[in-house]
């Protein structure tokens, strides 16, 4: 209802101003779109397997990505982490996203981390003509991040992440005007993790998290090119450990995510002459939405509430994760989770399976997706693997 009220007053202030010409309202999509989408997807196969979330899980190599705060509580004194992801493997062998992190727990109380992310679209081969012989070009981006957690108290503590990242993706061969795109960006994170406490036949600890990423300004890929927006992304998770004895452990967790980007509004324009075509004399109009011209800042506030649809919109705008881990005497773990995003928002579903080893001091995690969406996922019936090599293993306490 208050979507039809807003446009029929739309239509009549419209008409108030162009007398009885005709307003359009082309197919839109309302599907959110940034810069530097890759910085979403998950790069480790633990996140994958739950369902590609973080950021209320129990620590690991890979914390930097969704939450560096849980370092902080990290038993291992240090850690190197590796992970590759192939990318549309039924299309081609070449494309992929390449991760590596590294974090060093400085005390009781703090923690230092860093990770390099990078995706590689491959060759790609340039041909003007049968006889030209082809120019090869990679296209790619990466971000480097640096980040510093803080315990605040026994069981809570926070992180400050620092970014930047450099997007290649445009090719300077087919678009004299692009450049690469790059800029700035932060993170801040929370953790919470409480005391093992006794219930009637198991003990149980719970957790809690939140992120704000991608924090920064607009950037642009080319000369007078349209600025585009960091994926800022809001997370918030929760979870729960049922610790059966001290060799056996289930973890079941939810996480909840949206973009902090402004709706694209919905758009008409005045057709004067009635052909159906919008004409370069023919203004564009918002029929419903805000506009998305605005700084990052503006646009974080904005994304609560400016979509063209009203609350029930704005509710399809969040994502959901579900995952539970099964850990057995802290060396062998079965992962499975779902990802849910809405229809009109993307339609990205899926389920992941995944398995985890530790030998000593190397952990080894895989992790298998299966979509359920009529949306084929890039990730779809690929398999993923991660390496983490921990140095100092069971130097703090913290269970």
């Amino acid at each position: 209802m208050k979507k039809i009220l807003t446009l029929t007053i739309a239509i009549t202030l419209v008409n108030v101003s162009f007398g009885q010409n005709t307003v359009v309202f082309p197919d839109q999509s309302s599907v959110i779109t940034t810069g530097i989408p890759f910085m979403l997807v998950a790069p480790d196969a633990r996140s994958a397997a739950l369902g590609d979330m973080g950021v209320a899980t129990s620590v690991d190599g890979f914390s930097q990505q969704y939450n560096p705060a849980k370092y902080a509580f990290s038993e291992t004194k240090s850690g190197v982490g590796v992970s590759f992801t192939p990318y549309l493997t039924r299309l081609v062998n070449d494309i992929s996203i390449s991760y590596a992190t590294y974090f060093n727990r400085l005390s009781d109380f703090s923690a230092v981390s860093a990770s390099v992310k990078y995706f590689s679209l491959g060759q790609i081969d340039l041909t003007q003509d049968a006889n030209s012989a082809p120019i090869p070009v990679k296209p790619n981006e990466y971000a480097i991040d640096v980040a510093y957690s803080l315990k605040l108290n026994d069981q809570f503590a926070m992180a400050v992440g620092l970014r930047y990242f450099r997007s290649a993706l445009r090719i300077g061969q087919v678009d004299p005007n692009a450049n690469p795109g790059s800029s700035f960006g932060a993170d801040i994170t929370g953790y919470y993790q409480s005391e093992e406490n006794a219930y009637d036949s198991f003990n149980g600890r719970w957790r809690a998290g939140f992120a704000i990423q991608n924090l920064g300004p607009k950037f642009s890929y080319d000369d007078g090119g349209q600025d585009v927006f960091q994926p800022t992304n809001l997370r918030l998770g929760g979870g729960f450990d049922f610790i059966f004895d001290q060799n056996s452990k289930l973890a079941v967790t939810a996480e909840i995510a949206k973009l902090l980007v402004p709706t694209p509004p919905e758009l008409g324009f005045v057709d004067t002459d009635d052909d159906g075509q919008q004409d370069s004399d023919e203004p564009t109009i918002i029929t419903a939405g805000q506009s998305n011209d605005v700084s990052f800042l503006s646009g974080v506030f904005q994304s609560f509430g400016d979509a063209p649809g009203g609350f029930s919109e704005e509710i399809k705008e969040f994502t959901y994760s579900i995952g539970a881990e099964y850990t057995y005497n802290n060396s062998f773990a079965l992962r499975a989770g779902y990802f849910n995003e809405a229809e009109e928002k993307g339609a990205r579903r899926f389920f992941a399976l995944g398995a985890g080893f530790k030998y000593t001091t190397i952990n080894l995690d895989l992790s298998y997706l299966f979509s359920a969406s009529r949306v084929q996922s890039p990730l779809e019936n690929t398999l993923r693997f991660s390496l983490t090599f921990n140095f100092g293993d069971g130097s703090y306490t913290e269970y």
